[in-house]
């Protein structure tokens, strides 16, 4: 069942402020989720911590240098 007296322009003023906030919060969440991808790629990058590691190419042992 339909409200039987709406009126479009005066809803859409009233909801201007929810939906400019939901917008506002989608692109929160889209800058803090491209953060994380990119600390990810940041942080990704070379193991470390064991006193031998295996080369994922050959599976060869290799000595770590720091």
């Amino acid at each position: 069942m339909s409200a039987p007296d709406t009126n479009t322009e005066t809803q859409k003023r009233r909801h201007a402020g929810p939906l400019a906030g939901m917008k506002l919060v989608v692109v929160f969440a889209l800058v803090l989720l491209a953060a994380l991808i990119g600390w990810t790629v940041y942080k990704g990058g070379e193991p470390t911590g064991a006193d031998t590691q295996v080369d994922g190419r050959t599976g060869a042992e290799t000595a770590v240098t720091e």
